[in-house]
């Protein structure tokens, strides 16, 4: 088993008669669907549907914790307060700082991250250190697995969910009834919409820094996130990166040549033109 502690996540209660309803209202996630040993991930949006906040949610007794960076916790807080009106619900900070996650064969306390689910991988979320100081070893498996992380990845209030693949891992629900930013989102989906994706990328030689441009034939189609060696993460226009490697055209990363590829278990491929990009 491989268990590391990540410093930087700090947790969130909601508690009270109307938690569920309350949170169900707000959030992308479908908590009727949250069983008692999952973690989902969810965000509360902006009216235009642009994540403004993300985290990963669970059970936790009656009511639920959410469990976001650190840089977010004041602000998710405050946001949820301003939305609480009357509503029979309890906001608290836990004083326990940062997460431990586990995976492999004898990882079996925590809830089950749904994201990784989604990759063959059974990954636990468990509150506090009970791993080594390693975040290399999940940022490396992060990437294998195509699982994108704002700051990292992507700028809160600049991507949809579609962009970050909410709409496979778990967190984005097109059934349930209204909340921030849903009528943007739903249709996006119905629409097809979706032209930026989270891709894997595989160097030839070592990545350059998160932030810089990918481009094909001299146009920009992205922006690298995450880097470990020669594999990363990335937002890109997967319309554009389609007709580039239909047309054998050089993806370059800085001066690095690069190749792309969508997480499988999306079940998403790349169109050959723009005209055949779908959600």
């Amino acid at each position: 088993m491989t268990a590391v502690f990540l410093e930087g996540r700090r947790l969130l209660h909601v508690i009270g008669a109307d938690a569920e309803s309350f949170l169900q209202n707000l959030i992308t996630t479908d908590l009727s669907a949250l069983g008692t040993d999952d973690a989902k991930p969810g965000a509360l949006l902006t009216p235009q549907g642009k994540i403004l906040f993300d985290f990963m949610i669970w059970r936790d007794g009656s009511g639920f914790v959410l469990e976001t960076d650190a840089e977010q916790q004041e602000g998710l807080l405050k946001r949820l307060t301003m939305y609480r009106l009357r509503a029979a619900v309890e906001l608290s900070v836990d004083e326990v700082e940062g997460v431990t996650v586990s995976w492999g064969d004898d990882a079996s306390e925590g809830r089950e991250d749904s994201r990784f689910a989604k990759a063959g991988i059974r990954l636990l979320r468990r509150v506090g250190q009970h791993g080594a100081d390693a975040e290399a070893l999940y940022e490396a498996l992060r990437i294998e697995c195509g699982v994108a992380l704002s700051g990292a990845d992507f700028a809160l209030s600049d991507a949809f969910p579609h962009d970050v693949l909410m709409d496979f891992n778990g967190g984005l629900s097109f059934r349930k009834g209204c909340y921030v930013g849903q009528e943007v989102v739903s249709r996006m989906q119905h629409r097809g919409t979706a032209r930026r994706r989270v891709v894997i990328v595989s160097g030839e030689n070592a990545l350059p820094v998160a932030g810089t441009e990918i481009s094909a034939g001299g146009k920009p189609i992205g922006t690298l996130g995450s880097v470990v060696g020669n594999h990363g993460l990335a937002i890109v226009r997967i319309d554009r990166a389609g007709e580039a490697m239909a047309a054998e055209t050089p993806i370059l990363i800085g001066d690095v040549k690069a190749s792309l590829a969508l997480p499988a278990w999306s079940g998403l491929a790349f169109p050959p033109s723009a005209d055949e990009a779908t959600a």
